[in-house]
């Protein structure tokens, strides 16, 4: 999933899905500097991925968000967040602790 949206016309895409909702190619192209071509190999990498479907409404068909995998994404990366700011908080108080008594001062001279 996160191959699919390293790509910047791919994420442009899903960003659009989420915001506008399900939208035609031709709506979809719009604005985007590749050929309706590009944009319609650009979803079926995403529809690989799991992160968008084709739906097909009367003669049209249009590309709609699949929300499930991103939110499991979030979940994810929610989690590996935490783990991280845990850690950065342990470095930091370590970094901003007084040193211990046990600890010799640097005195910065070689005593010559």
């Amino acid at each position: 999933m996160f191959a699919a949206l390293g790509d910047a016309t791919r994420l442009h895409l899903v960003s659009r899905l989420c915001q506008e909702g399900p939208l035609s190619i031709a709506r979809l192209s719009e604005g985007l500097p590749v050929t309706r071509q590009a944009v319609t190999k650009h979803l079926r990498a995403l529809a690989s991925a799991g992160l968008v479907r084709d739906c097909r409404v009367g003669r049209e068909h249009r590309w709609e968000l699949e929300p499930a995998p991103l939110a499991e994404a979030r979940v994810c990366l929610d989690r590996i967040s935490a783990q991280w700011d845990g850690a950065l908080d342990r470095l930091r108080a370590l970094v901003e602790a007084p040193p211990s008594p046990t600890q010799a001062p640097d005195s910065g001279s070689s005593g010559a």
